[in-house]
C-alpha cells in the first residue's frame, strides 16, 4: 500500500514539473515570435549590396546618411566622391 501511495505522489509531482516546464517553454516561444520584426535593409552606394541597417557602417556625407557594407566600400566611395 505504501508503494502505491509513493508511486501516485511521485507521478503527481513529475506531472506538475513537466507541466510547468512545457508551459514555460511555450510562453517563451510566443514572446520570441512577437519580438521578431523585419529588419530594414539599406543599399551600399559603392557596391550596390543590400545589408541590414543595424550592421551597416553609417557615414554622413554632405548632410546625407550613407550606409556601407565594410570599410573598403566606404573608402572607395569617399575617394570617388571627392571633387578632383
Amino acid at each position: 500500500m505504501l508503494r502505491l501511495i509513493l508511486f501516485i505522489v511521485s507521478t503527481v509531482i513529475l506531472y506538475a514539473i513537466l507541466h510547468f516546464l512545457i508551459k514555460d517553454m511555450s510562453s517563451n516561444r510566443k514572446k520570441a515570435n512577437r519580438s521578431v520584426e523585419p529588419e530594414e535593409l539599406v543599399q551600399d552606394p559603392c557596391c550596390q549590396t543590400y545589408i541590414p541597417k543595424r550592421s551597416a557602417i553609417k557615414k554622413k556625407v554632405a548632410g546625407k546618411d550613407y550606409y556601407f557594407c565594410n570599410q573598403e566600400c566606404l573608402r572607395n566611395y569617399l575617394k570617388s566622391a571627392k571633387p578632383q
